[in-house]
């Protein structure tokens, strides 16, 4: 639907750089206001940070698979309403297809479907928006199921804008024996086949919305602690994954190199056992339609206990790029949710050790590490055991000599601290473990602590 020429991977899901060349165009508006004649907060200036956002721009071209072979950059007090980049600079941009034989035009704003239009007739060839651009590369690494239910929304959402007036044969009726009469036109038609399979689509996704819900349910039944990694794409969220849970998710130096969300188990030395979440990265004015299509991926965002917010501490412009994760968390409503900034790709940056930092009352908000090399991660194990050993009880309780699977239990699930054996065969054990974990025992086990501590010599 939107996905650039190329060769696919059908192993990996990446397309490698097709032939097709394209020319990137980045225009600068220094006001607040309308950028694609649509309302819009944004406020573009010929600043760095725009500079960033050309290089980033340039970044998922290649990674969608395009050949820029050029880039047309200019600024503008106000964006035209008929070709967002004004008569002039189009017309630059259509000499600049000719002279270099492209076959694509990208540009790094949301067209509004006229826009789009008007400059697909005045240049003769294909043009794709950012908005377009970006799910095309979620089309081409989204490997799930569910994933791929997610894109194909996202893209009908955003095709279903553009069925408007859209090529003088989808204005005509059908006509034929038993189809004369007011009939349907085919833009008619290809709206109605949209809107069936958009409802198809979500009525899909809610039934593994449901089934999500159902783990998440069981987990905060078994009041197991949920930690989900969020930040910028190419921050390093997967590396640092795998290298915490020795999962094998794919980890590579691009934008959007993931997508699906994993859950792995990671065991703490106090806390025990937590719930640690792989997410998708965000990046600058993340589509909304891909906001809204991934509502049931993002919700493990929304959920959970901890939020690790990864950072590219070597990028320059990593304050900015901290700047917009935060907004869309905001806009999923995972604002509120407390978080420890874990500053990645230390040994980029050799004047920064790895280290905790910790604020007025005590608690670790910041961590300096790589997942690269390893550096740090023992000190985000050990953050997370002190955010979650807050709640860590320390009890004396009393075995049964029959129940030797109870104890058992106590050594997997806590830490055992003292044990000893009564001459009765009972067994006394000094232990810490979380709350949860007691609360639990005590349902289903029976469990209860002493009213004070024995004062028996220990025979261990």
């Amino acid at each position: 639907m939107f996905e650039l020429p190329g060769t696919l991977d059908a192993a990996s899901g990446k397309r490698t750089p097709g032939s097709e060349k394209a020319v990137l165009v980045h225009v600068d508006f220094s006001f607040r206001g309308m950028s694609s004649g649509r309302a819009s907060s944004r406020k573009f200036s010929t600043t760095k940070v725009d500079d960033d956002a050309l290089a980033e721009f340039r970044e998922l071209a290649t990674s969608a698979g395009a050949q820029p072979v050029a880039v047309v950059t200019g600024t503008r007090r106000t964006p035209d309403a008929k070709y967002l980049i004004g008569t002039g600079k189009a017309e630059e941009v259509r000499e600049i297809i000719q002279r270099e034989g492209a076959e694509l035009v990208l540009v790094d704003y949301e067209l509004a479907p006229s826009q789009e239009r008007n400059l697909e007739r005045l240049l003769e060839c294909r043009v794709l928006d950012r908005t377009g651009l970006i799910l095309d590369i979620f089309a081409q690494r989204a490997t799930s199921h569910e994933g791929r239910l997610q894109v194909e929304l996202a893209q009908l959402r955003h095709l279903s804008t553009r069925l408007v007036r859209g090529w003088t044969h989808l204005e005509r009726q059908k006509g034929g024996i038993g189809l004369r009469g007011p009939g349907e036109t085919q833009l008619e038609t290809d709206r109605r086949l949209l809107s069936l399979r958009i409802k198809q689509l979500n009525k899909r996704l809610d039934k593994v919305q449901n089934q999500r819900d159902q783990s998440r349910r069981a987990r905060r039944k078994a009041e197991v602690p949920t930690v989900s990694l969020v930040g910028y794409t190419n921050a390093g969220k997967s590396t640092l994954f795998n290298r915490l849970t020795e999962a094998e998710v794919y980890a590579a130096d691009q934008l959007f190199a993931t997508l699906d969300p994993t859950l792995r188990r990671l065991k703490l030395a106090d806390t025990g056992t937590i719930i640690l979440a792989d997410t998708v990265g965000f990046i600058r004015h993340l589509p909304h339609d891909l906001v809204a299509a991934f509502r049931s991926t993002l919700e493990e965002t929304c959920q959970a206990d901890l939020l690790l917010h990864i950072i590219d501490a070597s990028n320059e412009n990593h304050q900015e790029q901290m700047t917009q994760v935060n907004a869309v968390l905001k806009e999923i409503g995972a604002d509120e949710i407390p978080q420890i900034e874990i500053y990645n790709k230390i040994d980029l940056m050799p004047e920064h050790p790895a280290r905790l930092d910790e604020d007025e009352d005590g608690q670790v908000h910041r961590a300096w590490c790589s997942a690269q090399t390893g550096d740090g991660l023992e000190l985000i194990k050990k953050a997370l055991d002190q955010r979650f050993s807050a709640d860590q009880l320390h009890e004396w309780v009393r075995v049964p000599a029959s129940n030797g699977r109870l104890r058992a239990k106590l050594f997997e699930v806590g830490k055992v601290l003292t044990e000893w054996v009564e001459d009765n065969g009972d067994m006394l054990l000094e232990i810490e473990l979380a709350r949860r974990d007691f609360e639990s025992l005590q349902k289903t086990e029976g469990v209860q602590a002493l009213d004070e501590t024995p004062v028996h010599e220990p025979r261990i």
